[in-house]
Order: C-alpha cells, then sequence, then structure tokens
C-alpha cells in the first residue's frame, strides 16, 4: 500500500515545531533561530525536489560533479558553525570531507552496488547528501570539542583524542540503537515504499557503515590538520 502525502496533510508537521518554539520561548531562548531553520529546511526541500526532478531526467556527469562541489563547499562552510569566529577551520573541512566522502563513494558504487555509471544522478546524489551530511555533523562536533579542549589549556594530543571521541558518539549510539530503537529513515522510506524488508536491510547496513566510516574519517583527517598547525585561541571571543 502506498500513502501518498498531500500538501494539506503536511501542514500537520508544523505542530512539533510550535511546541519546540513553545519551550525555547518559555525558557527565554532562541525561537527566531527555530522559525528560521524550519523555513530554510522546507524551502531548500521543496527547490532540490523540483532540482531532483530535472536532473534525474537529464543525466550529466557535469551536472553531477557541479552539484557534489556545491555540497562540498556548503557543507565544510555549515560544519565549522561552532568554530566560525576562529580562523584556520575552513580548508581542513573542505579537505577532511572531500576526500572522506569521495573514499567512501567509490566503496559504495564500485564496490557494493557495482554500478554501471558512478554519475547516475539517482544513486550518487543521495549517497553523497548522506555521507556528506554525517561528516559535516562529525566535524562540527570534532571542531568545537578540540577548539574548547585547547581553550582549557589541554595538550593538542588529548584535544584530538577527546575531539574525535565526541564526534563519534552519535554514530555508535545509532549503531547500538538500531533495529532495537528505531528503524533508520531510509529503511523506513523503503518499506513504506513497499519494499522487503529483507531487502531493505542490506541497504541500511551499506548506509550506516559508510556513514560510520566517512564521519570517523573526515574527522580524524580534519584534527589531524589541526593538530599539525594548531588554531590560534581567540581568547578576546570567548
Amino acid at each position: 500500500m502506498d500513502y501518498e502525502i498531500t500538501w494539506l496533510r503536511l501542514l500537520w508537521c508544523i505542530a512539533p515545531v510550535l511546541l519546540l518554539c513553545l519551550i525555547y520561548q518559555y525558557w527565554q531562548g532562541k525561537v527566531r533561530e527555530v522559525l528560521i531553520a524550519n523555513a530554510r529546511m522546507a524551502t531548500q526541500l521543496i527547490l532540490i525536489g523540483y532540482v531532483l526532478v530535472f536532473v534525474f531526467e537529464r543525466p550529466s556527469i557535469w551536472i553531477s560533479l557541479g552539484i557534489l562541489a556545491l555540497m562540498l563547499t556548503v557543507a565544510s562552510w555549515i560544519a565549522i558553525r561552532p568554530v566560525r569566529h576562529h580562523r584556520g577551520f575552513w580548508l581542513p573541512a573542505l579537505t577532511a570531507l572531500g576526500i572522506a566522502v569521495s573514499v567512501h563513494l567509490a566503496i559504495s558504487l564500485f564496490l557494493v552496488l557495482d554500478v554501471e555509471t558512478w554519475y547516475e544522478p539517482r544513486i550518487l546524489i543521495p549517497l553523497a547528501g548522506m555521507f556528506f551530511a554525517n561528516a559535516m555533523n562529525a566535524i562540527s562536533l570534532s571542531a568545537e570539542r578540540y577548539h574548547s579542549e585547547l581553550h582549557n589549556n589541554q595538550s593538542s594530543e588529548k584535544a584530538r583524542l577527546l575531539g574525535f571521541e565526541a564526534a563519534m558518539i552519535p554514530q555508535i549510539n545509532g549503531l547500538l540503537a538500531v533495529g532495537l530503537v528505531a528503524l533508520p529513515g531510509m529503511m523506513t522510506g523503503q518499506i513504506l515504499s513497499g519494499v522487503s524488508p529483507l531487502i531493505a536491510v542490506r541497504y541500511q547496513i551499506l548506509i550506516m557503515t559508510m556513514v560510520l566510516g566517512t564521519s570517523g574519517l573526515s574527522a580524524a583527517l580534519m584534527l589531524w590538520q589541526l593538530g599539525k598547525k594548531p588554531v590560534q585561541i581567540d581568547h578576546s571571543a570567548q
């Protein structure tokens, strides 16, 4: 059975957003940030939906590479958001993301899925999106923790270890919880669309292992670069 979500029914998704805004308002938090983030999310997803329809119908290696380059640039900029007021983070983030995602895309496309056309947008873009998103979060967590530990006068080696461990917490928690606490989003979507759970499981194992590797490698590369040339801590910005 197919479950189609109409635009009218989709309006019910505003309810949890409003609930969160009430909590922010009651605790005197930044309600505006939540509203802007959700507005951007909805707008970006609707726009990308139309873009993907166009791209899927016209597969092109140059369009696919252009999209990957855009995703890399945006993801690296978002990844350093917690430490953006300090210099020396963006280039390491860009490099770490580029290498980590490229390596795991190659493993997924050529070794696991054995695709004939690697730049096929229906396969490449969703995989790259999941890898970039998780690696971006790992870099963000590791960079913020690394910076905080340096600010607390920890050695570069200790700050690097603590940064890496912080980045891996969500990934390890996800591996421990999958199947027992929750079904991951991609697997749920496949099951709702009628795919056999046993087939969906194989794809989910692919995604979770690649996401784990991408997150770990990107965080490690980020921290390795920062450790080679420690960033300057601007105490006046604290």
